[in-house]
């Protein structure tokens, strides 16, 4: 495991504390180390929603709404799999 060593604002610092004493994280390595997964996971998401939109109506197949619902159930259920969303 690689060292990385960050600089904050003795105000944000502050706002970390408490955020963690209400949250019950014992160091603030366990807290940003997290919220760096969450960001992760939040980014790729959002350009999974991006790349699913642009491919939203490429298909030159014709498909029905029933189809199309049951494949948007197939994806979602993947992604909430993968992502491990409730």
């Amino acid at each position: 495991m690689e060292t990385v060593s960050v600089k904050f604002e003795d105000n944000f610092l502050v706002d970390i504390e408490k955020i963690m004493k209400k949250h019950r994280y014992s160091t603030r390595t366990e807290f940003i180390r997290e919220a760096i997964r969450d960001k992760i996971i939040d980014l790729e998401k959002e350009e999974l929603l991006k790349n699913i939109d642009k491919l939203y109506g490429s298909s030159k197949r014709k498909t029905t709404n029933k189809e199309l619902h049951i494949a948007g159930e197939k994806v979602f259920k993947a992604l909430e799999k993968k992502y491990n969303i409730k």
